[in-house]
This record gives structure tokens, sequence and C-alpha cells, in this order.
């Protein structure tokens, strides 16, 4: 059954890539289905993938194989929080790893170019407590590209 609610990731032609990948990083993630085209269409053939259902990290998603004319870009992203710097360092080293790059303050791309926010919650919660500490937090932060836990949590300690 497909939720009410999905997210539709729009690719070229590698959305079942996309989607095994992330389900082999993600706990709680796992491919739904998987629809061929029934004829040919302006960016393939009748045969090709054109959909895969998936959820990743519980989130419902869609890959469409809809050609080369819409990229993706940082006004959307997959934010996955983190209990601490392991965690952070395997999804970061996921992605980054498989032919993905680094941009900062938590954030990277994969190889697709879906960007992805990988935020440990000692910084969400040092965000959340507002005052010097998030001030100080902020400021740790604004110089990383992976986000450095022990250098948030000496932060948040002033």
């Amino acid at each position: 059954m497909i939720a009410k609610n999905t997210v539709c990731l729009w690719f070229d032609k590698e959305a079942e890539e996309a989607a095994n990948f992330y389900v082999s990083v993600f706990p709680d993630s796992r491919m739904d289905s998987l629809h061929r085209a029934p004829s040919d269409y302006p960016s393939g053939r009748r045969g090709d993938v054109l959909t895969v259902h998936f959820t990743v990290a519980g989130v419902p998603c869609m890959g469409l194989n809809g050609g080369p004319d819409f990229t993706h870009n940082e006004a959307f992203s997959f934010q996955i929080a983190t209990e601490d710097q392991q965690e952070t360092d395997r999804y970061w080293n996921a992605i980054v790893g498989n032919h993905g790059r680094e941009s900062e303050c938590g954030w990277c791309k994969d190889r697709w170019g879906i960007s992805w926010q990988i935020t440990p919650r000692t910084l969400t919660e040092a965000l959340a407590a507002g005052g010097d500490e998030a001030r100080r937090a902020f400021a740790a932060m604004m110089t990383m590209k992976k986000i450095d836990v022990a250098a948030i949590d000496a932060a948040r300690r002033g």
C-alpha cells in the first residue's frame, strides 16, 4: 500500500540503485516495490524501472526515473539524527565514501545529488537550549564539515 504522503525523489535512471544504497545504510529502511514502465516514455523504454517505492529511516519515498531534466539541490534534504560520533561517522562515511561529497555544518551530498544533514542530537539539544550554550555550539558547528561531537559537547560546556 502506498503511504498517503510520500517523498518523491527525481532521478535520471538511478532510482533503484539509490534506493538500494539508502536501504543498506540506514536502519528502519526497506524496499517496498518496483514498477516498470508499461510503454515507452520520453526518457525511457517499455520495461525500464519507472518508480521504486522504498522507506528510508522510516520515511516513505518514491524514486522516479524521470530523466535528466531536473536535478537536486539543498532546498531539500534528509536530516538524520545521530546519537554519537560513531553513528555520525558511519552515515557520513557511507554517503561521502560512495562518491558523495562533503559540504558545511553537517551537510553532505550523495552521489545522486541528494543532500543529507547528519546531525548529532547533542547539537540539536544545544541549539534548543538557547542562550550562550546555543551560541557556543553554533559557532563551533560553523567551523565544521562533519560534526565533531566532542567539540560540540565542549562548546556546550563553555
